[in-house]
């Protein structure tokens, strides 16, 4: 009987461990973009978790068909952390910010609504904490 508890109350706290750990990752981030020129295309969307993977290596990304004016995307289940955002309009759907001369010649945008100096925004601009539940970014491209 006793090592029946045991094992009962073992089980519990191994259950209750998991919904906390589980709990803990139920964090969602919406991102409302606005200043888009038209329906053409998609928006692509990256959110980058690390200074070195800024604007290579997304830690998750997503894309939208483009909607004028403005919309929102959420990411769901995202751990607490520092992250940025880098989005672009892709009006020819070609997958790739369009550039001239490595200036970019489609719509783009970033967290925190960045703007780079003599070429693309920096993470320390960029960046972002995902603390509470419910996180939001507004950015205009």
């Amino acid at each position: 009987m006793r090592t029946l508890k045991f094992t009962t109350l073992l089980l519990l706290l191994l259950f209750a461990k998991t919904t906390i750990l589980a709990q803990e990752q139920e964090h969602s981030l919406t991102v409302t973009i606005s200043n888009i020129e038209s329906n053409e295309g998609t928006i692509q969307v990256g959110l980058y978790n690390s200074k070195s993977s800024f604007l290579n290596i997304p830690y998750t990304s997503t894309s939208i068909q483009a909607k004028k004016g403005s919309l929102q995307i959420a990411f769901k289940n995202v751990p607490k952390g520092t992250y940025a955002i880098s989005l672009y309009h892709d009006k020819d759907n070609n997958k790739k910010l369009n550039t001239f001369f490595k200036i970019p010649t489609e719509p783009y945008g970033v967290s925190n609504n960045a703007k780079g100096k003599f070429g693309p925004p920096n993470w320390e601009e960029a960046k972002f904490s995902i603390l509470d539940k419910n996180t939001s970014q507004s950015i205009q491209l």
